[in-house]
């Protein structure tokens, strides 16, 4: 009995055959026919979207919001340099200090992180013993983090720099 895997195979070998085929035909048809192998025509830009081309990148929401997160960033980094720490180790210890001992899952919602991402962020700030973490008593499945007396003091002698990045 053929696996899951050897089905994607031959689907994909498949897919890849008749692509070939298909681009070997579109050549040979128009060699025939004496016609150059073009690709079909651009269509032709509606007048929305000339316009939307035509403005500067200083007057796009989404170009805007990017430059603002990369000045942000930039300025927490520049705020937080004596205390070695990045702004999202920041923003995770802030959320353990406003909201207590919490799992990774919950933690990585709260800072709109991956949790893997979150997993190494906790370990390195584990080894500077700014937060620890323990098995959950409801759980045992699941490890709590939470802020030591280190990490709220962290918090504290950054809190006028994180309010200047602000």
């Amino acid at each position: 009995m053929p696996t899951a895997r050897g089905v994607k195979k031959d689907r994909a070998a498949k897919n890849a055959n008749s692509r070939n085929k298909n681009a070997n035909w579109r050549n040979e048809t128009a060699a025939a026919l004496g016609v150059a192998n073009k690709t079909a025509p651009e269509p032709q830009a509606t007048t929305t979207t000339d316009k939307w081309r035509t403005k500067t990148l200083m007057s796009r929401p989404g170009f805007l919001i990017r430059r603002l997160y990369q000045i942000h960033v930039s300025i927490s980094a520049e705020e937080c340099a004596a205390e070695t720490i990045t702004p999202v180790q920041y923003s995770v210890l802030a959320s353990l200090d406003q909201s207590g001992a919490i799992d990774q899952a919950t933690l990585s919602r709260a800072v709109a992180l991956d949790r893997t991402s979150v997993a190494d962020i906790v370990t390195r700030l584990e080894r500077r013993r700014l937060l620890k973490r323990r098995v959950s008593p409801h759980d045992r499945r699941m490890m709590l983090s939470e802020l030591t007396n280190q990490g709220r003091a962290l918090l504290k002698r950054l809190e006028a720099a994180s309010a200047r990045a602000h």
